[in-house]
C-alpha cells in the first residue's frame, strides 16, 4: 500500500534533516576524530520479556514545576519522570494494536515485511526491540521512514498520554519546563532523539512539549465544556 505523508511531516522531517545536518559539521569541524561510538537506541535496561512487563503507575507529584526551568529524563525506572521513556512500561492501543511500550508500537511501522516486525517486537526487552530495529538492512524497512518516522512517534506519544490519566497529569505538571531526553552515549540516535553531554537535537523531549501544549489546550476546553453542561 503506497503511504502518503503529510505536509507537516515533510516540513518537520526537512527541518530536522537540517539542523542534524548543521549539527554533524559543527561536531566534525570541532573534533579532528572521535571514537566509534557504540549504538545505544535504548533508554532503560528491563530484563523482563516483553510479554510480562511490569505496568508501571505515575503517581501524581506535587513539585513546583513552574521554577524548574528543565526536566532530563533517561531510564524508564527513574522517578518521576522516566515515565517520559518509550521503554516505560504502560500498555498502549496504536493502529488497533496493543504494545507493551510506546517504542513497541513505534517500532512496529519501521520494518516493510511482516515477519520482520514480528521478529522485533518479539525481542525480550525494550532496550533490545530498539537495538534490533536500529540494526535493521535498508531493504528491509519501510522506503519512507525517514519521512513518517517523526510524525509516527508524535502519535504514539499522543496515544500513550491520552489513554493514561495520570501520565497526561505527569506531562501536564511540568509546566513550561525544558524537557530533555538525557542520552549517556554519543551516538547519531541518542543525538537526535536527545541530548548526549548538552548537545543534540532533542527531538523526543520537543515532540513531548508539542504535545504538553496541545493536550493543556484540550484540557481546558474540556474543563469549560463540563462546567457548561446543566447538573
Amino acid at each position: 500500500m503506497k503511504r502518503t505523508v503529510s505536509p507537516l511531516g515533510h516540513t518537520r522531517f526537512s527541518a530536522i534533516k537540517g539542523q542534524l545536518g548543521a549539527h554533524i559539521s559543527k561536531e566534525a569541524r570541532g573534533k579532528n576524530s572521535a571514537p566509534s561510538p557504540k549504538q545505544n537506541g535504548s533508554t532503560a535496561n528491563n530484563k523482563r520479556p516483553a510479554a510480562h512487563l511490569k505496568q508501571r503507575t505515575a503517581r501524581p507529584i506535587s513539585l513546583k514545576t513552574k521554577e524548574i526551568k528543565e526536566i532530563r529524563f533517561y531510564r524508564a525506572n527513574e522517578k518521576p519522570y522516566g515515565a517520559f521513556s518509550n521503554l516505560y512500561g504502560r500498555n498502549i492501543v496504536f493502529e488497533g494494536r496493543q504494545f507493551p511500550t510506546a517504542e513497541h508500537a513505534y517500532q512496529a511501522g519501521k520494518p516493510k515485511r511482516d515477519e520482520v516486525r514480528e521478529w522485533i517486537l518479539d525481542a525480550p526487552t525494550p532496550a533490545l526491540l530498539a537495538m534490533a530495529a536500529h540494526g535493521l538492512y535498508t531493504w528491509d524497512i519501510v522506503p519512507n521512514w525517514s519521512e513518517i518516522k517523526y510524525d509516527r512517534m508524535g502519535a504514539v506519544l499522543r496515544a500513550k498520554f491520552t489513554q493514561h490519566e495520570d501520565l497526561r497529569e505527569l506531562l501536564l505538571q511540568t509546566g513550561e519546563a525544558r524537557l530533555v531526553e538525557a542520552g549517556r552515549v554519543p551516538n547519531t540516535v541518542n543525538r537526535t532523539w536527545g541530548e548526549v553531554g548538552g548537545k543534540g537535537l532533542n527531538i523526543l523531549g520537543q515532540l513531548l512539549m508539542e504535545l504538553r501544549t496541545q493536550l493543556r489546550t484540550e484540557h481546558g476546553q474540556d474543563r469549560r465544556t463540563k462546567k457548561a453542561v446543566p447538573a
